[in-house]
C-alpha cells in the first residue's frame, strides 16, 4: 500500500487552534492564504527571497513560501492579522502609518513580522554582519540605520519606501535614528500617506 500524501493537522496561529487537512506537499503559505483565509500574508516570488510572506514561527522569522505546514504543526505561529493587541496597533503597525512605511502596501505584512522580530533580536544582543563588536558581554549595539537596513534586508520593497521603513523601524524600537535625505519620488515612501486600502492591509 503506498503511503498516504495528505494527513489532518492542527496548527497553532494568533492564539488559536485550527485544524485542516493538507497535502504534505503543502506550504504554510498556501495553507494561510487558501484554507484558512488568512491573506494578509502575501505571496511574492515564493522563492524565499522577497520576504513578502514572512511570519513569526516560535517568535522567530520564516518565510512561510518555504515552510511546509505539517512541520509548523506544535508550533506557535503569528501571522499579520495576530499582532495587534485588540484593536490597538502593534508599536511598528503605528509607525508605518505614522511615518509612511509603505506605499502599496504589498509587502508591508512581511516587513512589519520581519521589523517585530528585528526588534526581539536586537535587544537580545543577537549581532549582525555590520555589528563591530559581536561579543556577548558588548551587549547590544545601537541600533542605526545601517543595523536596521541589514536586519530587514530579507524583506524587499519594490516601491522603494526604505527610509521610512527604517525610520519607521527605529520609532518602535526606541531608538534615535538621524533624518536621511530625501533620495526623490519612489525612493522615501513619502510619495503621500498612501491610499485607505493601504492602511487597512498594515492593520490587518
Amino acid at each position: 500500500m503506498a503511503p498516504s500524501t495528505s494527513s489532518a493537522i492542527t496548527l497553532n496561529i494568533n492564539g488559536e487552534k485550527y485544524t485542516l487537512p493538507v497535502d504534505h506537499r503543502t506550504t504554510l503559505l498556501d495553507a494561510l492564504r487558501e484554507q484558512l483565509d488568512l491573506t494578509g500574508t502575501k505571496k511574492g516570488c515564493d522563492q524565499g527571497q522577497c520576504g513578502a510572506c514572512t511570519v513569526l514561527v516560535d517568535g522567530r522569522r520564516a518565510v512561510s513560501c518555504l515552510q511546509l505546514a505539517v512541520a509548523a504543526e506544535g508550533r506557535e505561529i503569528t501571522t499579520i492579522e495576530g499582532v495587534a493587541d485588540g484593536e490597538r496597533l502593534h508599536p511598528v503597525q503605528q509607525a508605518f502609518l505614522d511615518l509612511d512605511g509603505y506605499q502599496c502596501g504589498y509587502c508591508t505584512p512581511g516587513q512589519i513580522c520581519s521589523a517585530i522580530a528585528v526588534i526581539e533580536e536586537h535587544a537580545a544582543g543577537w549581532p549582525s554582519a555590520v555589528t563591530d563588536d559581536v561579543r556577548s558581554e558588548a551587549g547590544p549595539p545601537p541600533l542605526t540605520a545601517e543595523e536596521i537596513r541589514e536586519r530587514m534586508s530579507g524583506n524587499l520593497c519594490r516601491c522603494g519606501a526604505y527610509v521610512s521603513i527604517v525610520q519607521a523601524v527605529a520609532r518602535a524600537a526606541g531608538a534615535q535614528v538621524p533624518a536621511e535625505p530625501d533620495s526623490g519620488p519612489g525612493c522615501s515612501g513619502k510619495q503621500g500617506s498612501g491610499s485607505g486600502s493601504d492602511a487597512e492591509e498594515v492593520a490587518a
